[in-house]
């Protein structure tokens, strides 16, 4: 569904200072992934679904996904493509 120089809207978490990618832990699955969104206001909606860190700030962003995929697998992350509801479109493991 993905191709390598597509667009796609992730979470950041403390943008501007020690930044990082919103990562999240899947129990039921047994994964640990980085949610991906195909639209910015999927994302925006999707963002209030997360587990997130008290006291950090989040925000949207765009990236493209070639050069998300390699950190994420590097990091031992999937990549899961959610829709506004959080319902998995598309895993991309690492």
């Amino acid at each position: 569904m993905i191709q390598n120089d597509q667009w796609i809207w992730v979470v950041v978490q403390d943008p501007g200072g020690n930044e990082q990618f919103l990562g999240q832990r899947d129990e039921t699955r047994g994964i640990s992934f980085i949610p991906v969104w195909l639209e910015k206001d999927a994302a925006q909606n999707g963002l209030n679904l997360l587990s997130r860190h008290a006291g950090s700030k989040y925000e949207v962003q765009a990236i493209q996904y070639e050069t998300l995929a390699p950190k994420a697998a590097e990091e031992g992350f999937s990549l899961l493509v959610l829709d506004a509801s959080g319902k998995v479109i598309e895993q991309v493991a690492p």
